[in-house]
Formats: structure tokens, C-alpha cells, sequence
């Protein structure tokens, strides 16, 4: 059996210490030589030698030293030595040792009093402290703070020893006295602490009778008196009023962690408006002043809890949880921007997005290295802003397009599909930004941000587009934006070899040039054909579009033979040995179809480009925001109370000697009850579920595991019982685990009687999303049989979908990971479901995880499926699944799941999870 360790000591394993020469340089006079020696017997003892005749040793030269660090050495060398037999009883030596510790509990030197009784707050053994009780209690009135502080350590120490009440039976008592006379904080915060572990009723009557004086004790105290607050209003919530008042004066204490307690409590303790404000206040307050970013984000994260129960008081703090965007971290300002854009209303949305503009005009210094970054952030969050409210729209789409040609190509682009979506739901603001955009294109230097698909012009605007065919080049287009890796496209499927090889294109390229045909001729030369493809496109829109308007044929004919004498010779270009590589097959084609259709004429063809290309595009802003919607609703979801339940009337409540902030707490605590939050989570079914059999009904002992997994730790509640007629003497529970679990301590041992039971809890802690494994043995001994007997236990696997979460991001984001994530693990699909999208159902549901690909890009039934799934585990790991599948002649579908994540075990437990799985039987 492992013993319990009470300090740990680093030990250089290369040059062991021997026992002679510690025993050497221990007998010796020199003292310096005498503290290294110690030094090494403590390391080796904390390693598991034992070292049996080097106590004599110590009790002759080492204890009448009066070197102040040969004693505090001497203290932790017999802190950590073995000081009973094998029997249990203490051993005779140690009476040397109790001399010794009453002589130092009575030196003249403060020092060695003072680490003696801190020694004693470590020693389990009552035959050694007994005869130690007087000297220690003397202690409690010596002059020195010091001393006064760590008696009152040790007499709570050995109060909550198994006898302890035996040996002090008046401690808190006395501990209380000492409490109303102490002057020094510290001994006064662990007379408090005393009381409060030991004794809690004399601990809140003395916090009731000082209850003017709180605000003036220390912060260690404080923080006391808010943990008694706490744990007394667990266990009588119709206390809690008088307490809040404590913790409202709190709220105005010096220190910036009594602050943040009182915070923390207020919101745990209480539900009315202006408790929960005063919180709100509190984290604001906090979140501006610390410098600390560790500090700023455990905020954050503590206001957007609050904001997720509390919205309708955190609306009136949004400009001051803005004022985060101030600190250069990314994550701040990410989390900063996610908690504003959750609060935004018709009532505070201008000044948000004058905040928002602001800031994106600060990002143009270039002062910070990841300035782009931020931009982009700001530019998605304005995005945001102007689709819930349309009619800030106007104030900021004129600002960011002086971004499309920004140097960061991922903003640009933000800001490229941010236009796209303003210009198709505002046509009020066409016009003005159409003209914006043909005085920006030139700024525009890399290929990607000139594939905008900016679906603007319609009959009523046509103008200017045969002169400025060439550099409108953002028209719709139904191609995909590819890269130089394997692609994965907006509908999840991979492109072909065609459409993504190796040497299709050259990276995007920024180029340097002054004019926009400067630019874009040499974005072309580079042997980007695709960007060429989306200039072919758009092109021949314009030419189709230009035929509804412009009366004269001869004008259109120009301007269709300007169009077809770019697009052969943008293929003649592919076609030539001037570039490293030649055009690929899918730009070819594209280009080449459109070639044939300004050569030829055909009403439905045209009616496909100029028309169902739009459509499908408000289509899909329509299903996003439709999406969006109903992701709020579901968020909005009130639990509810049960028929039974009672409900108590505000109106006829008593409501003699209660303040406001008292009855507004009742109201809130009244609302929750009656709409089922004090009950949501007691799922009792559930709890059945995780009920494990861990041994046979035959067994001689039984046992059966209740496993809660709570974030970083899984507990065992293991119930164990003896169904033989037998006392099974020593009986323990061995685990061990296989993953990245950890046991953090082992069960002790247990005599059990006839046919009686036991709990025994475990603790493991979690240090990634993996699917663990715990296994065990329980062993015992009976008293008619000398051997040990072993029981072999079931093993408990620990799932992988107690840690992974639904979650969302972009397909952009989605692309950018896939390409960057390096383990794979792929699944060949093997199933009786005969309906891809009952499989992809069945898959979301085994794998708790959202499906990004929109519900009308899997509608239809073509006999091929191709969707994206995201999770998030509670470690931040990203989890992407690509599913592709095909059904086949014989009605089986067919197929590959692709997992990627940047840890080798979350994709292969997931790999593992849908193997199991995916069958769809069970």
C-alpha cells in the first residue's frame, strides 16, 4: 500500500548519496556539511529507501544542534520516517522525539516554535502530540503573531484528527476567545478558518455580531467569511438575504480577488436584478483594470455566463465590455467581440458599430504585428452587426471597401463577401457602392480577393459595363474557390485532380502595379486560370446583361467579340509553353462553355445564368439567416415546472423586515421555481445509465461503479458488497488506467462485515479527449484463509463523448483546418442503413457533433452525400469529419468518413467510436 506524501523534493537520480558518508558528515561538527547530509537522507527517504540506522545517528548529532536549518531539517526528516510498526503501534524510539519537540515548542527563539507547530499540523499520531497539548496550547498566547498563528494551525489540526475531540474538547471555544481579542490578521484569518471547519455555527454567529466591522478586516479573513457564506447558504437558502448585504460591502474592498469573490458568489447565491448588476459592475470594473490577460479572459469568461442567464442586465454593459478590445491579445478581443455580438439591440446597435469602426481604423497604423488579424475579426463582427440590422448597413460598407485591397488577403476577402451580402439585401445601396467598388478595383493585388461574387448588377443599373467589362471581374460564379492542397468543397466533397492538382496553380499571388489592368493582367500571367475562369464568367453575364438593355446590336456585338477575343486568348495563354504549366481541365471547360454561349443564342441558357444563379444565391442567405433564427430559438428554450409543483405569490408574501434587494431575491428564486430551473437537471433516468456491474452475481463479493464525469475529473463511486458469511479483512480496491487518465489517490483499505456493503470513492483526472480505460481488481483476506483472494473487475471504458461538444465555425475556417490538421483517420462505411441521409443522422447522433453543410444541400435524393460535421472538446481540441457516401446498384451505401484533428487521440477514438457505431443496428 502507497503511503500518503505530505512535500515533494526534486531528486537527481545520476549520483545517489550512500549511507556512510550521510552518517559521516552527520556525526561531524561542521554544520554546513551536517545540512547537505540531511538534505540527501530526505531525498532518498522520499524515494523509497528506507535507511533504518540512521536514526540513532540523527538523535545523537543532529538533535541538540542549534542551527536554525539543521532543525527545520531535522522536522521534515521525522515528518516523513516510517513512526509506527507493522502493527500499527508507535514505536519507542519516538519518545527521544517527543522531548525534543517539547523543548523546541518552549525555545526563546521565535523561528523554531513557530516551524515546530506548523510540524505538528502534519503528525497523524495521537501518542506522540498527547503529551504535546500543553505546550501548544500555551502558545496560543505568546506575543510574537507569528507563533500565535501557527498554534492556531496545529490546535485545528489535531481537533480534526479521528480523536481529536478526545484530545481538545473545548478548542473552539477557546479558538473563539482568541478570535475576539487577535489583532493580527493572519492569526485571526486561521482562528476564523478554525471555527469554520470545525465548529460553523460559532464562526456565522461571530460573522452576525461583527457584520460592521467586515469591511475593515484583511483580505485573507474576507475570503473566509465569503467561502462560510457560501456553504451556509447551500445548506439554508432562506438565510441568504442577510448574507448578500455582507457581500454588497464587500464589493468595495481594496483587493481585487475579494472583489472577484464577491462577484462570483453574488451570481451563485442569487438571481435579483441588482445583485446580479452589482456582479456585472464588478467584472467590468476588473476586466478594465487588471493588466493581466490570464485575469482578463477568466472574466470574460465569467460575464459570458452571465450573459448566457442574464442577458437583459448585460445589454446595458456592452460599452463597457468593448472597452476589452484595448488589450493587443487576440483572444481577448475574440471573446470580447463574441460576448458584444450576443447583446447587440435596436437600441445600442449604433453606438456598437461607431465603436467597431473606430477600432478598424486604429488597425491601419501597423503598429501591431497582428493588426490583419484583428481586422479581419472586426470586419466579420460588422458583418454581423449590419445583417440583424439592416440600416446600419450604409454607415459602414463605404469604410470597409477601402479594405479590399488590404495586404491581410483573409480580411479582404471578409470584406469581398460582406459587400457581396450588403449589396443583395440593400438594393437601396447598390448604386453607391457599384461606383466605390470601380474606384477601388485597382487596389485590389491578390487573385482571391478579385473573386468577390459580388451578384450586383441588375437591368435598371447597366451603364458603364462594356467599358469597364475587364475589371468588374466580381460577378457570380458557381466555381469553387480551390487551393494548391487536396480541397475540400463547400458541400463537403473533395475536388477532383482536375479541378485541385499540384501544379493547377500557382499560391495566391499579391502583385505590385498601380492600374487595375496592371493588376489583374498580372495576377493572369502568373497562371492563375482560374481567376481567368471567374473573368470569363463574368464577362459573358455582362454581355447577356447588356443585350437586355442596350438597343443597339451593333454595340453588343463589340462588345461580345471584345469579350470572346480575352477568353481565347486567356486559353491560348494556358495552351502556350510561355508558362511553366499549362491550364487545367476544369478552368478550360469553363471557359470554353462560355465561348460557346456568346456564340450561341438560347432563352434558357441565359435564363440559367442571369437568373437562377441570383436565386440561388438569396436562397442561401435566406437559409442562413433562417438557420440563425432557429439556433436562437433553440437557445431560448425554457425548461418547465412540474404539475405539482408549488408555486408561492409574490403579492401575498410577508413582507415584514426584508430590504428590496431581500424581496427582489425572493421574486427571482419564486420565477426560477416556478419555471423548473431549481429542477432542470436532476435527471434521475439518466443517472441510471451510468450505473456499470463491475463483478458477477456469483462472485463472493459484489460490486457495481456510478461514474460521474465532470469536465477534467471522472469520480468512482464504487459500492461494494460482501456477500459471504465471512469478515473480509483488508479488503481494497486496486485501479489502474490506461489512456490519458490519472488516479489521483488510492482507495485505503477495508474490513468488511457478513453480507454488509461499502462505499469507496475514487478520483481520476482527465488530461485529454481520449477514450480512456480503467481496470482493477478488488482484493481481500478472510481469517480462515492466510492467501490473499483477487476478483477481476469488468473494465470501464470512459467515452469520448462525455468530452466533445457541438460547436460551429465557417466553411472557411472549417477548409483552413482541414488543411492544416495532420492526423487522419479514415473510415470505410460499413452499414445496414440503406438512406444516406438516415446515416448521416445516425453519425450526428453517435457523435454529438453539428453538421455545417446547409439542410438544402442535402435535400433531393441523387444517390450521392457529401457533408462537413465540427465538434469542440472541452480541452479546446477541434474535431472535423468529412462524410462522403454513394449508394450502389444493390440499394448498400458506400463510402469514406474522414476524421482530422491536430491530436492523434481525439481522431482515433473518434475513428473508433464510429466504427462501433456505424453499423446503425443498435
Amino acid at each position: 500500500m502507497e503511503k500518503s506524501c505530505t512535500f515533494l523534493v526534486h531528486f537527481d537520480k545520476g549520483t545517489p548519496a550512500i549511507a556512510t558518508e550521510i552518517k559521516e558528515a552527520l556525526e561531524g561538527s561542521d554544520v554546513s556539511a551536517k545540512i547537505d547530509a540531511m538534505k540527501k537522507a530526505i531525498s532518498l527517504l522520499l524515494n523509497g529507501e528506507t535507511l533504518p540506522q540512521l536514526f540513532i545517528t540523527i538523535v545523537r548529532y543532529v538533535l541538540p544542534s542549534e542551527d536554525h536549518t539543521v532543525q527545520k531539517l531535522l522536522l521534515l526528516y521525522l515528518e516523513i520516517i516510517d513512526k509506527k510498526d507493522a502493527k500499527g503501534t508507535v514505536l519507542p524510539e519516538m519518545i527521544l522525539i517527543c522531548q525534543n519537540l517539547r523543548n523546541n515548542l518552549q525555545h526563546p527563539n521565535e523561528y523554531i516554535r513557530g516551524v515546530t507547530l506548523r510540524f505538528l499540523c502534519r503528525l497523524n499520531e495521537t501518542e506522540i502530540i498527547e503529551p504535546l497539548i500543553p505546550s501548544v496550547l500555551q502558545n496560543l498566547e505568546h506575543r510574537h503573531p507569528f507563533i500565535r498563528r501557527n498554534a492556531i494551525s496545529a490546535v485545528m489540526a489535531i481537533y480534526k484528527l479521528p480523536h481529536g475531540e478526545q484530545l481538545l474538547v473545548d478548542a473552539p471555544e477557546m479558538i473563539e476567545k482568541v478570535l475576539s481579542t487577535e489583532l493580527d490578521q493572519s492569526a485571526k484569518r486561521n482562528a476564523f478558518l478554525m471555527l469554520f471547519n470545525c465548529d460553523q455555527d460559532r464562526a456565522t454567529n461571530y460573522l452576525l455580531t461583527n457584520v460592521d466591522k467586515v469591511s475593515e478586516w484583511g483580505e485573507l479573513l474576507q475570503m473566509v467569511v465569503l467561502e462560510l457564506i457560501r456553504k451556509v447558504c447551500r445548506t439554508n437558502r432562506g438565510e441568504k438575504g442577510k448574507y448578500i448585504k455582507i457581500i454588497i460591502s464587500l464589493l468595495n474592498a481594496p483587493s481585487n480577488a475579494v472583489i472577484y469573490e464577491c462577484a462570483s458568489t453574488l451570481v451563485s447565491l442569487s438571481s435579483a436584478p441588482t445583485a446580479i448588476r452589482a456582479a456585472a459592475s464588478t467584472y467590468c470594473q476588473l476586466l478594465i483594470s487588471q493588466s493581466d490577460n490570464n485575469v482578463k479572459l477568466i472574466v470574460l469568461d465569467r460575464l459570458n455566463e452571465l450573459k448566457s442567464s442574464h442577458r437583459e442586465i448585460m445589454v446595458d454593459r456592452i460599452m463597457d465590455v468593448l472597452r476589452a478590445l484595448s488589450s493587443p491579445n487576440l483572444d481577448i478581443q475574440k471573446k470580447t467581440l463574441d460576448i458584444a455580438l450576443d447583446l447587440i439591440t435596436p437600441r445600442n446597435i449604433t453606438e456598437v458599430v461607431l465603436m467597431l469602426k473606430k477600432e478598424v481604423m486604429k488597425t491601419q497604423n501597423g503598429e501591431l504585428e497582428k493588426n490583419g488579424e484583428y481586422r479581419q475579426m472586426l470586419i466579420q463582427a460588422i458583418h454581423s452587426c449590419a445583417i440583424k440590422f439592416p440600416e446600419v448597413a450604409s454607415t459602414v460598407v463605404h469604410l470597409l471597401m477601402d479594405f479590399l485591397g488590404d495586404s491581410n488577403v483573409a480580411s479582404a476577402i471578409d470584406v469581398a463577401i460582406f459587400v457581396r451580402e450588403i449589396i443583395e439585401t440593400n438594393p437601396k445601396l447598390r448604386v453607391s457602392i457599384i461606383t466605390r467598388l470601380l474606384d477601388t478595383f485597382y487596389q485590389i493585388r491578390a487573385a482571391r480577393q478579385c473573386l468577390g461574387e459580388l451578384p450586383f448588377y441588375s437591368v435598371s443599373e447597366e451603364g458603364e459595363a462594356p467599358t469597364d467589362a475587364s475589371k468588374n471581374s466580381q460577378q457570380p460564379s458557381s466555381v469553387t474557390v480551390s487551393s494548391r492542397r487536396p480541397a475540400i468543397l463547400s458541400d463537403g466533397t473533395y475536388a477532383t485532380q482536375s479541378a485541385a492538382s499540384e501544379t493547377a496553380f500557382s499560391p495566391p499571388t499579391i502583385v505590385q502595379g498601380s492600374l487595375a489592368a496592371g493588376n489583374l493582367r498580372s495576377l493572369l500571367l502568373t497562371g492563375d486560370f482560374f481567376l481567368g475562369a471567374v473573368v470569363a464568367c463574368t464577362l459573358t453575364k455582362l454581355v447577356l446583361r447588356l443585350e437586355e438593355v442596350q438597343p443597339s446590336k451593333v454595340e453588343v456585338n463589340k462588345a461580345s467579340a471584345q469579350a470572346l477575343l480575352i477568353m481565347v486568348s486567356m486559353i491560348q495563354l494556358g495552351q502556350s509553353p510561355v508558362l511553366s504549366h499549362p491550364i487545367d481541365g476544369d478552368s478550360y471547360d469553363r471557359i470554353l462553355l462560355c465561348i460557346r454561349l456568346l456564340c450561341s443564342t438560347g432563352d434558357e441558357v441565359r435564363k440559367i445564368w442571369l437568373q437562377s444563379c441570383r436565386q440561388s444565391f438569396v436562397k442561401m442567405l435566406s437559409e442562413k439567416q433562417l438557420r440563425e433564427t432557429e439556433e436562437l430559438k433553440a437557445k431560448a428554450q425554457v425548461s418547465y415546472a412540474q404539475p405539482d409543483d408549488l408555486i408561492d405569490f409574490y403579492h401575498l408574501k410577508s413582507r415584514k423586515g426584508m430590504s428590496q434587494l431581500e424581496l427582489e431575491d425572493e421574486v427571482q428564486d419564486d420565477l426560477k421555481r416556478a419555471t423548473g430551473e431549481f429542477i432542470k437537471d436532476g435527471d434521475d433516468a439518466n443517472k441510471l445509465n451510468r450505473i456499470l456491474q463491475l463483478t458477477g452475481f456469483s462472485d463472493p463479493v459484489y460490486a457495481e461503479a456510478y461514474v460521474t464525469v465532470h469536465h477534467y475529473d471522472i469520480v468512482l463511486d464504487v459500492t461494494v458488497i460482501n456477500r459471504t458469511k465471512d469478515t473480509l479483512q483488508n479488503l481494497c480496491l486496486e485501479l489502474a488506467t490506461m489512456g490519458d487518465l490519472k488516479l489521483v489517490e488510492r482507495p485505503q483499505n477495508y474490513i468488511l462485515a457478513p453480507e454488509s456493503s461499502k462505499q469507496i470513492k475514487a478520483n481520476i483526472k482527465v488530461s485529454s479527449t481520449e477514450t480512456g480505460v480503467i481496470f482493477g481488481n478488488i482484493v481481500y483476506e478472510t481469517s480462515n484463509v492466510l492467501e490473499r483472494t483477487v476478483v477481476v473487475l469488468n473494465d470501464i471504458h470512459i467515452d469520448i463523448m462525455d468530452y466533445i461538444s457541438p460547436a460551429v465555425c465557417t466553411d472557411a475556417a472549417f477548409r483552413t483546418m482541414w488543411a492544416e490538421f495532420e492526423w487522419e483517420n479514415k473510415v470505410a462505411v460499413n452499414t445496414i442503413i440503406q438512406s444516406e441521409k438516415d446515416f448521416l443522422d445516425h453519425v450526428i447522433k453517435s457523435t454529438n457533433m453539428k453538421c455545417l453543410t446547409a439542410p438544402s444541400a442535402l435535400d433531393g435524393d441523387c444517390g450521392f452525400l457529401a457533408a462537413n460535421l465540427y465538434a469542440k472538446s472541452i480541452f479546446g481540441e477541434d474535431a472535423l469529419v468529412n462524410i462522403s457516401i454513394e449508394k450502389q446498384a444493390d440499394g448498400k451505401l458506400s463510402g469514406y468518413i474522414r476524421i482530422r484533428s491536430k491530436t492523434q487521440g481525439i481522431a482515433l477514438s473518434l475513428g473508433d467510436k464510429i466504427t462501433l457505431k456505424q453499423k446503425g443496428g443498435s
